[in-house]
């Protein structure tokens, strides 16, 4: 069982709220359904999905995250229940059946949310109260985007969303990767990329900005042991439970997005700009160019700040 406890302070005397870990109940479900892209960045595409006759299973939430890629949502809802394996099942009928998944975020989100789907990694996400040693050991083994949250109530008025065990599978996984294969809009973004995935930028890479590389991502992943390395089409994403640093590789730099207000934020450094009313690839509305490690220590605090989620629209951004 985790150990994560709250407590209210109030008057300097902290009195700790007990978490409710029951069994997790239909209304819970509804609840994360409807606020699934403030909790976990994923739109929210059907609930209880039928897999037809063949596979004759219910899929508990299909959605699509902040990377175009698919998502399966299964919520274990007792101990005994295997819910990794059942996941596995269905993340199986989703790449068999990817034209209907389209179909799907055509009707609820509009065609160029379905033109974006990106199918080099689609994920799993359980959610249960806890979840054993065997589960954490078990995704560790198995070459899939499997995430294992678990949940807390404390009261009506709190949800604790924790994230408990994460594994990546390899990048290209089923060689979906094709360039023949991508709609308009992933071919115009990828000639402003230099007609390049963000896997073939990297063996082609100054040596400089390969050891720049290298030393964002040693930063990055320190910050804590639930940051996950996720390499997409165009980008690479670091993510908790939802994005906050995403990184583009050209040329000449490195393009480093950040989940930050840049209006709480001014002025900006020299090598930042506000993005948030511009097309550009990765998540977050500050830009930051990367050419030289001096660059990267001024990036550092503000990467700490999106990672912590200071800085954020209705937050108070202090950088330090």
């Amino acid at each position: 069982m985790s150990d994560i406890k709250l407590f209210h302070v109030q008057l300097g005397k902290a009195t700790e709220l007990q978490g409710d870990a029951s069994d997790l109940e239909r209304p819970l479900q509804s609840l994360i359904e409807a606020n699934l892209e403030t909790l976990l960045g994923i739109r929210f595409l059907a609930t209880e999905y039928s897999t037809g006759k063949t596979h004759a299973g219910r899929i508990d939430s299909l959605g699509l995250d902040e990377n175009d890629c698919p998502v399966i949502l299964e919520y274990k809802r007792s101990v005994g229940e295997n819910v990794i394996n059942q996941g596995l099942f269905y993340l199986d009928w989703l790449m068999d059946h990817q034209a209907e998944f389209k179909l799907l975020a055509m009707d609820k989100l509009g065609k160029p949310a379905a033109d974006r789907i990106d199918w080099t990694a689609p994920r799993l996400v359980c959610i249960a109260a806890d979840f054993t040693k065997y589960d954490g050991h078990a995704v560790q083994q198995i070459n899939r985007n499997i995430e294992l949250i678990r949940y807390r109530r404390f009261g009506e008025e709190l949800l604790l969303l924790e994230l408990a065990n994460a594994t990546s599978a390899n990048s290209g996984h089923g060689g979906a990767l094709k360039i023949a294969k991508l709609p308009k809009a992933k071919a115009a973004a990828k000639a402003l990329t230099g007609g390049r995935t963000f896997a073939d930028w990297l063996p082609i890479l100054p040596p400089h900005l390969t050891e720049l590389l290298a030393s964002l991502e040693d930063y990055v992943v320190s910050l804590g042991d639930d940051v996950q390395r996720k390499e997409l089409k165009i980008y690479l994403a670091f993510k908790r439970l939802k994005n906050f640093a995403t990184v583009v590789a050209q040329k000449n730099r490195l393009l480093l997005y950040l989940h930050l207000n840049p209006e709480l934020l001014a002025p900006l450094p020299a090598i930042g700009r506000d993005v948030s009313q511009q097309g550009h690839f990765g998540t977050g509305d500050l830009e930051l160019s990367l050419t030289s490690q001096a660059d990267l220590d001024t990036a550092k605090p503000l990467i700490l700040m999106s990672y912590e989620g200071r800085g954020a629209a209705g937050t108070h951004a202090t950088a330090s």
